[in-house]
């Protein structure tokens, strides 16, 4: 099976430079899971979510399309890593206790994932999806980037698929969505981690691939003004949308 590819090309910078998932998640996952002894991290990138689920999971088996993510991921002891597409896992059946899709859900061709859920997921097997949009730092530097970049500068360049992050609330889940606390993704960056960030977006790759220029001069004599000396560390904080619960009929979801 082909897939849409945004992520290859940047893969190294993409491990580098993306921020990593709170503890208190994988906690939480590991208390609503039936077992903790195998956990599956679907579209797995760099691996952030898989060496977090290995903390408190016996074994992860954690699986992206991009051999080039793959290659860049994160080793782990409990962690093993495979090139397979989110639809044909090649996973055994009825052998997983828990699905984590961390921001890859909407590169799915869901009505096929959904197919494949409950295929692998122990009977009372749990499925967990989580997304994040825009950070916050400061209102002159979230204004620059979630707004003045991401929408006029590379915004015509964002995959179609990137959409559905903006709609990630709407979209079918194949479980039976139970109440769930509130996370927060947090990092400490200076101006070069966060122009590192920036330039790991598909929206940025593929403006770059199609004109040749770093679209980041657009924002960078302005994202400096804002932030100041390029060494100072700021707090990011993006706010986590995420739904999990124990797996239901994917016919009912999936239309």
């Amino acid at each position: 099976m082909t897939f849409k590819d945004h992520f290859s090309r940047q893969a190294a910078d993409y491990a580098k430079f993306r921020p990593g998932y709170p503890q208190e998640l994988f906690v939480y996952l590991e208390n609503i899971a039936p077992s903790r002894q195998l956990a599956w991290d679907c579209g797995t990138g760099n691996g952030q979510a898989a060496v977090g689920l290995a903390s408190v999971f016996d074994r992860v088996i954690a699986t992206d399309a991009s051999e080039k993510q793959i290659a860049n991921a994160q080793p782990h002891e409990r962690v093993e890593y495979r090139v397979a597409s989110a639809e044909e896992s090649g996973l055994e059946s009825g052998t997983i206790d828990l699905i984590m899709v961390a921001q890859a859900l909407h590169w799915f061709d869901l009505p096929r994932f959904y197919e494949e859920v409950p295929r692998v997921l122990k009977s009372n097997g749990v499925f967990a999806a989580s997304a994040y949009k825009f950070f916050h730092i400061m209102p002159e530097i979230d204004r620059l980037v979630n707004h003045r970049y991401y929408d006029k500068v590379v915004g015509s360049f964002w995959p179609a698929e990137r959409a559905l992050v903006e709609k990630f609330e709407e979209l079918p889940f194949p479980f039976s969505e139970i109440q769930t606390p509130s996370f927060e993704m947090i990092a400490q960056w200076n101006l070069k981690h966060l122009l590192g960030y920036l330039r790991s977006w598909s929206a940025t790759q593929r403006l770059i691939a199609a004109n040749k220029r770093d679209p980041l001069k657009a924002i960078a004599n302005d994202l400096r003004a804002a932030w100041g000396d390029p060494g100072q560390m700021r707090k990011v904080v993006w706010p986590l949308i995420f739904a999990g619960g124990p797996q239901g009929d994917p016919r009912a979801t999936a239309q």
